[in-house]
């Protein structure tokens, strides 16, 4: 099986610290769990998957022998789990001292193949699971005798809508003001909130994101730009920059230089970069016209026709390689 690679970057010493990592079990939450476990911070990891935490906490623990790691079910989009998270925490770690609301979902289909649960769903799981991590973490992030940090991962879909994403992007956009929000609320206190929105990256996330539509062909198209070299990113480069980032106190990281120049894009003209996603959204497969359950990636037969093939196989192979190692085939 592959593995992490080792980072030469391990600078700014997280010794005595205590971090607490939101859908750490497997994809970018594993990865950033990974680096701050490398600069020797106490590590809790948090997920709805009890299996997939404990493969994640056992990796950790043979990547890093001498890391304190711990793992604890959690269901974000309840208050009251995530109360019981941070307290567990701060009981059995300290802390938190760092806090990285990560969990989420991606749900790929056109709009007439969804309706508004599919929109809820995104909701409740990115912008409210986030909302009850920062909430019930400031207390604590207050309290930490370091400055505590925030990091909300919101997504380059929570700065411009994306065609075929949009229960995710409007999610993503809800935490990324509530990023910006906390900061300017969060001023006058001794901690940072950092709003991060990577791109495409290689995580091996196609196989639990959620299909609708024609779903072989929408699964063929996601799985590709997901893995392709220039479009996505190393997941691991990712996770140590996100890392670095945090530690530093920027209040805004923009990961891959295809998500920033959308970003700039976006502020500078909208109106005709919202035409342009116009464009690409003609060039994805066309709704059936009738709702069925969107279904996860990994479930789905390969797809037919030599095109979809060959797009799917251009540019999943490396996402598939980072699906084995980041732990997105257990579960």
């Amino acid at each position: 099986m592959r593995t992490f690679a080792a980072s030469p970057d391990q600078s700014r010493d997280l010794s005595n610290h205590s971090a607490c990592v939101t859908g750490g079990s497997r994809g970018l939450g594993l990865l950033i769990a990974d680096r701050l476990a490398a600069r020797g911070c106490a590590v809790t990891l948090a997920a709805r998957n009890g299996d997939e935490l404990g493969n994640a906490e056992a990796l950790l623990l043979r990547r890093h022998p001498r890391a304190s790691v711990r793992s604890v079910v959690c269901d974000v989009r309840d208050q009251e789990s995530v109360r019981a998270l941070m307290r567990r925490t701060h009981e059995t770690a300290g802390g938190p001292d760092i806090v990285v609301a990560n969990a989420g979902i991606i749900q790929v289909a056109p709009l007439d193949s969804i309706g508004a649960e599919e929109f809820r769903a995104a909701m409740d799981t990115m912008f409210t699971g986030a909302l009850h991590t920062a909430l019930e973490a400031l207390p604590y992030l207050r309290q930490s005798p370091y400055g505590g940090r925030l990091a909300l991962i919101s997504s380059v879909g929570g700065l411009l809508g994306v065609p075929h994403l949009l229960p995710y992007a409007c999610a993503k956009a809800a935490t990324s003001v509530l990023a910006e929000g906390l900061l300017t609320e969060l001023a006058a206190d001794r901690l940072s909130v950092t709003a991060v929105h990577p791109g495409l990256m290689r995580t091996g996330s196609h196989l639990h994101a959620q299909f609708g539509g024609d779903r072989t062909k929408e699964f063929a198209w996601f799985s590709a730009l997901a893995g392709a070299p220039l479009i996505s990113m190393n997941a691991q480069r990712a996770a140590e920059r996100i890392v670095s980032g945090v530690v530093r106190r920027r209040a805004r990281i923009v990961l891959t230089p295809a998500a920033r120049a959308a970003s700039l894009a976006h502020g500078i003209a909208p109106a005709a970069t919202v035409r342009l996603s116009g464009l690409a959204a003609r060039l994805l497969p066309q709704g059936t016209g009738t709702r069925e359950p969107l279904r996860e990636g990994g479930t789905l037969a390969p797809p037919e026709g030599f095109v979809a093939r060959r797009l799917r196989a251009w540019g999943s192979a490396m996402n598939d390689k980072a699906a084995d190692a980041y732990n997105q085939r257990t579960g």
